[in-house]
This record gives structure tokens, sequence and C-alpha cells, in this order.
């Protein structure tokens, strides 16, 4: 890891290690707040077996559900009854059957496209949060979950992209993906990511090891660039993580 780096890298043994380290540690960052508490979730194939331990009896009964709002980081640019739509499928795992329809805010995917779905969520999380501009003092999330693609992306942020750079708008609308599938997307801006009290990161499997080595290496990737204003982990099982980070 480059010398510096504020993230803190947390090993497991396998998958079910991965998801119950993650659902505990959402669970623990409910706890910490009294109040309302906002989750950004993630798409994409990694936090399924998380979403599925939430619908479990022994965690759902330790969710407060009424006071807790569930965002998400991105989205792809399809109907939300579309197997490739992110929340879609956490709405069908866990969230639909536990959680308020209102505390669910999906990307609207129904808009003319992903420009206007960017704006119209844009102001959604604007209006949650009772301003349009950030304050460090005061962040839009609890939690934040992110997953890394094979060639760094995180949320629909893909190398080499003007989204990367955007740091005034909250959301933005990307014409193509960088990485199968390629439909357009709806993604936050790192800064509104980042405004948030924990950033987890799960990645999982042999198929990541390859980038979280550039990751690890200090490599100018999206994924390298998504940083909270607290604490920011990157939860790893063993089967992903490089050969020469096993003793961390």
């Amino acid at each position: 890891m480059a010398a510096g780096d504020p993230r803190e890298v947390i090993t497991v043994a396998d998958p079910a290690a991965l998801a119950q380290t993650a659902a505990d540690r959402v669970l623990a960052r409910i706890g910490a707040n009294s109040g309302r508490v906002a989750i950004c979730l993630t798409g994409g194939s990694s936090p399924k077996k998380l979403y599925q331990l939430l619908a479990t009896e022994t965690y759902r009964s330790q969710i407060p559900w009424g006071r807790v709002h569930w965002f998400i980081g991105d989205e792809r640019f399809v109907p939300a009854d579309n197997p490739l739509h992110n929340m879609g499928v956490a709405r069908q795992i866990f969230l639909d059957r536990f959680a308020p329809p209102a505390n669910i805010h999906p990307i609207p995917t129904g808009a003319a496209d992903p420009d206007a779905a960017a704006r119209l969520y844009e102001r959604e999380l604007q209006s949650f949060y009772g301003a349009d501009a950030l304050g460090p003092a005061k962040p839009l999330f609890d939690m934040v979950l992110m997953g890394v693609g094979p060639d760094g992306h995180t949320a629909s942020l893909f190398p080499g992209y003007p989204a990367v750079e955007e740091t005034r708008r909250w959301v933005v609308g990307v014409p193509q993906a960088h990485v199968e599938p390629f439909v357009p997307r709806v993604t936050l801006t790192l800064p509104v990511l980042g405004s948030c009290r924990e950033m987890l990161f799960e990645i999982g499997g042999a198929d990541k090891r390859a980038i979280l080595t550039r990751v690890l290496d200090g490599e100018n990737l999206p994924a390298n660039r998504a940083r909270s204003t607290g604490e920011t982990i990157w939860l790893v099982d063993q089967a992903a993580l490089p050969a020469n980070s096993r003793e961390r």
C-alpha cells in the first residue's frame, strides 16, 4: 500500500466472512446514529450476499427500519424491473420486504435520459440533506457501500471519463459504460460518495486480485480516488488479496 494511505484494509477468510463482516459494520454504523440514518448501497455482484444476510431474522431484527433511508451510488439506465437494475436487485432481496416505501430512494431511470435522471436524483439528495452544498462537518451518508470493477472503476466512475473529475454536480449521467453491461449509467460523483462517516469496499474472489494489486500499488484509478471524509475501509477476502499482501 502507498505510504500515507488513509484507508484501512481488513482481510477475511472467504465470501461468507466478507458478507458477515460487512453486515456487522452496517449494523454498527446504524447503531451509532440515534436519528435518521442514510445508507448508500452499491450494485454489481459483490453485495448480494450482504443483502441476503440483512434479510435474515438475525440481522433484520436489529435494523430500525423506520428511520433508515436507503440510497444507491450508481444505476444502470434500464427499467426498474430489468435484472440489470441495481436498486431493483436490492429491493427484491430485502428492501421491499422490510423498508418503508418512503425510505427507499432509487435513481429515477424512468426519466427521459441519464442526465435528466441525474438532475432529479441530485435534487432528491439535496432535499434530504437540507442544503445544495455539502459541508465537511455534516456527512450526507452514514455509510456508502462500494465495489471495484476490473478496470478500476467504482460506482459508474470509469477511468478517463469526465464524471471522475466532476466536483460541482452531485449526480451525473454517463452515456456509455467502460465495461459490460454496456448500457448508460447514472452515478454519484466522488465528493458526494465521500460525504459519509464510513465508506466500505467489498472485494472478493480471485478475479479481483489483479485489479486489487493495481489499487494497492497506488495506481491513479477511480477506486483509489474514492475516499470518505470519515473512515475508508477495504474489506478483502483471501482469494482477492495479492500474494505479496497476504501478510497484512
